[in-house]
Order: structure tokens, then C-alpha cells, then sequence
């Protein structure tokens, strides 16, 4: 091969090189959750991870209360199943990480906490749960909180055991402290950013999210899919924005919202049926009554509840029709506050409806079914003062004798008249119909007290 052939391929290697795109520069993805662990927050993380695509390092910034278990193992399920390690960071400072965060926290290929921030407190709740048989307690402590374990209460005891074998599971798998881990489930126990370090609960304290990517450069996870090497240092940091569709979940899942939209469409319904026409009250509750229906479907619904919601404002619109002397309208009113309480079959923080919220719609309903719309009806079973219609069945007399078509006195004043009989001057007649200035009239009792001269 000649100088020449060689200079000539040394050059084209050289302009391919630098022709060639750069290569990406890996960069980290950051979430934040803040606020209750719900639907919303489970579809943020699904699609965060799905579309993690060549980010080095998924960052879920949390600062929880806690959430729906449901929710929450979606979210264990989808950190598990990453090809991308993922880390949560328990940030800003005065965050925390209470029961369903404690969970998450475990199960992160990375686990970080900022100083001043807190951990724990994981035990399972739920609302409506069975009633305590009388087991006698074991010895405890006087004075002392009672404990899943002496509560005498057997759905409690499994579901305990359930999320004690679950979160020592994911210890396990991820070589974290498994003794601490069955305490914040069994006792509810809690630790600051310092004591969860040094007992082996979380990895590292970081400041913030650049001085998290300076500590966990180099370390080495396992992943769904094989050990990763960590390369995070200077890496570029993109925080994920929130689509329409997870906004949407987010304010339509939270009860409270979803109960009103219930309530709204209910109404709104009623009030396109008892005046057909109307369309924008139709219109408002079919919107409001599909969103509850979709936010009752991604949330823990006690359908019973539910159903003496529906029971209750039937008992309010009843007591408008029917006079009970008050006892359809009460019994409305209590169902449909028993109902609003037991509507959502959980106990988690943030998941429970605002018992303010359910007194004053419990009263503003039953103020409007029973008063306003008795009110309404009566209003309009009342006799017809104006019009050609008030003059049907109104008494008075003949003003002449007559067979057929003649002169009468109604109200004060001379009509034309006809009548299928024959009539005499001053016999009393009762209006039977009105066709134009012409009445139809027959002859009525002469005894009858309402008879007008």
C-alpha cells in the first residue's frame, strides 16, 4: 500500500470521527411525590420508568404521609421490574417517608434521606375494619400504646403479618436492616436521617440532588435485569413533568373532590328529569357523574356506603312528597352521613373524607329537598289565581232564563255563556270550561257555600 493510499485512509478515518454524533450525556431523571401515595402517583412512576429510556439514575423525590396499598405495590412492582437502578430521596429537609414511603424506600436499589427528615411508622390502618372479639390482652407495659398483637382483633393480625412478611422481603432483598423493618410495621416505629444511616435503613444523607449523584458515583446495584455500575457524577438532571392525564387523576382521585362530583351528578340528573329541558343541569351532572364513577374506580370504595348515600337523598326527596311528620327527612339525613362516612374503605392519610365537608353537604341537601322543594311542590298544587285556567270550576249564577246560550255572572262580571241545560234567572252554575270570551257552564248545587253572585 502506498504513502499516498495510507494518508488518504488516515484522513477519511479522521473525518468520519469527527463527523460522527456525540454520544448522549447520561443524565437522571427526578420525580417528585409529594402528598398522599395514590392512583396518581403509581401512573407518575409507571410512565417515568417505561420512558426512563437511557437515563443513568431514576430519583424519586419524596415527601409522603403515607398512601393506599394498592398504590403503593404498583409502585414496588414497577421499581423492582426496572432496567433503570432507581433511588428515593427523602427531601427537602422536614420531609418524611411515613408507611407507604417506608416501603418504597426500602424497595429503591438506592435509599437517601436529607438531614432533618424522618422515616417509619408503617403499621397498616383501615376504616371499618371488624369489631374486637373479647380475647384477652397479653401483658404490656401500663401506660404503654396497644400493639397489632394485643388489639384482640384477627383482620388486623393479618394484615400486620402481611405487611410485616412484605417489607421484610424487600429488606432482604436489598441487605437493609430487616429487625427495624418489622418494627415500624409491628410498632409503628420512626427514625430521623442520622439513626436510619447508622442502623443500615437507608444508604447515605445528602443535601440535595448533586451532592446525592457525588455520593452514590460508583456503587454498584442490582437491577431487574443485571448488576449496574453507577457513573452519576456531573450527570445532568431532567425533572418530569406531569402529564394532563395524571393531573386530571390527581385532583379527581382525592375523595373529597370525587364525593362532591358524585353528589353533583346525582343532583344535576334529578334536576334535568324533574325539568326536562333545562339541559345545562343535565349536562353539568353527566360530566360529574362519569369522573366519580372513573375516580371510584382507581379508589378503595365501600359500596355499601355508597349505597346509603343513594338510600338517604331518596329518603330527603321522599319527605318533599310524602308527609312523614319528619321521619323520611331524618332518616335521609342520618343515612346519608353514615354513608359519606363509610363511602371510602381505608385509613390511609389523605384518603379519608372531611367529616366538615360531610356535615355541611348533609345539611345543605337536606335544607334544599325538604324545604325548597316542598316548598316548590306545594307552590304548585296550590289552585290557579290567574289566567283562562283560574276560572275553570268557579262558581255563579244566571244572569237570565236561557236554553242553550245566555248571559251568566262570574267574578263580577258578565260572560256569555253556554249550557247543555236549561237555566233560570239567578240559579246558581259551576264553570266547566273557557273558550275565549265563551263559558261553558252547568248547573251546580244551590246549597254549595262557594257560590258568588
Amino acid at each position: 500500500m502506498s504513502v499516498f493510499t495510507r494518508i488518504l485512509m488516515l484522513l477519511c478515518i479522521s473525518l468520519i470521527a469527527h463527523t460522527s454524533p456525540a454520544q448522549a450525556v447520561p443524565h437522571a431523571l427526578v420525580l417528585d411525590i409529594q402528598g398522599a401515595i395514590g392512583p396518581a402517583v403509581a401512573e407518575d412512576v409507571h410512565n417515568t420508568l417505561k420512558h426512563a429510556g437511557d437515563a443513568g439514575l431514576v430519583i424519586l423525590r419524596m415527601d409522603t404521609p403515607g398512601g393506599l396499598d394498592q398504590s403503593m405495590r404498583k409502585i414496588i412492582q414497577d421499581i423492582l421490574a426496572s432496567p433503570v437502578p432507581v433511588a428515593t430521596f427523602v427531601a427537602p429537609q422536614g420531609a418524611r417517608a411515613a408507611s407507604a414511603g417506608t416501603y418504597i424506600l426500602y424497595a429503591s436499589h438506592i435509599a437517601a434521606m436529607s438531614p432533618a427528615t424522618n422515616l417509619g411508622a408503617a403499621t397498616p390502618v383501615q376504616i371499618g375494619a371488624l369489631p374486637k372479639p373479647d380475647i384477652p390482652r397479653s401483658p404490656s407495659v401500663k401506660g404503654a400504646p396497644e400493639t397489632p398483637e394485643e388489639s384482640g382483633n384477627p383482620m388486623q393480625h393479618k394484615m400486620v403479618n402481611d405487611a410485616t412478611a412484605y417489607i421484610r422481603s424487600l429488606a432482604q432483598l436489598r441487605h437493609r436492616n430487616v429487625e427495624w423493618a418489622e418494627l415500624a410495621v409491628r410498632k409503628a416505629a420512626s427514625l430521623s436521617a442520622d439513626q436510619a444511616l447508622k442502623m443500615g435503613v437507608i444508604d447515605l444523607i445528602a443535601q440535595d440532588i448533586p451532592q446525592l449523584l457525588k455520593k452514590v458515583d460508583g456503587r454498584t446495584v442490582s437491577t431487574g435485569i443485571a448488576s449496574v455500575t453507577l457513573h452519576t457524577r456531573g450527570m445532568r438532571i431532567e425533572t418530569v413533568e406531569r402529564n394532563w392525564r395524571s393531573r386530571l387523576l390527581a385532583v379527581i382521585s382525592d375523595p373529597n373532590v370525587a364525593y362532591v362530583l358524585l353528589l353533583l351528578g346525582i343532583y344535576g340528573l334529578f334536576f334535568e328529569l324533574a325539568n326536562p329541558g333545562t339541559i345545562l343541569p343535565g349536562v353539568i351532572g353527566g360530566i360529574s357523574l362519569l369522573l366519580a364513577l372513573f375516580a371510584f374506580q382507581v379508589l378503595p370504595v365501600n359500596y355499601a356506603g355508597l349505597a346509603l348515600i343513594l338510600l338517604g337523598i331518596a329518603f330527603m326527596i321522599s319527605e318533599a312528597f310524602v308527609p312523614s311528620f319528619g321521619a323520611l327527612g331524618l332518616g335521609g339525613v342520618i343515612a346519608f352521613v353514615a354513608g359519606s362516612v363509610m363511602l371510602m374503605d381505608t385509613g390511609a392519610p389523605g384518603f379519608a373524607l372531611s367529616l366538615s365537608l360531610i356535615f355541611a353537604v348533609a345539611a345543605c341537601s337536606a335544607a334544599f329537598f325538604i324545604l325548597i322543594i316542598g316548598m316548590a311542590i306545594r307552590a304548585r298544587l296550590r289552585p290557579v289565581v290567574t289566567g283562562a285556567e283560574e276560572m275553570i270550576g268557579l262558581l255563579g249564577t244566571a244572569s237570565e232564563d236561557f236554553d242553550g246560550t245566555g248571559h251568566v255572572l262570574v267574578h263580577g262580571e258578565i260572560w256569555q255563556a253556554v249550557s247543555t241545560v236549561p237555566l233560570t234567572n239567578g240559579q246558581t252554575i259551576r264553570v266547566n270550561n273557557r273558550n275565549g270570551l265563551t263559558l261553558q257552564v252547568d248547573p251546580a248545587q244551590q246549597n254549595n257555600p262557594e257560590a258568588l253572585p
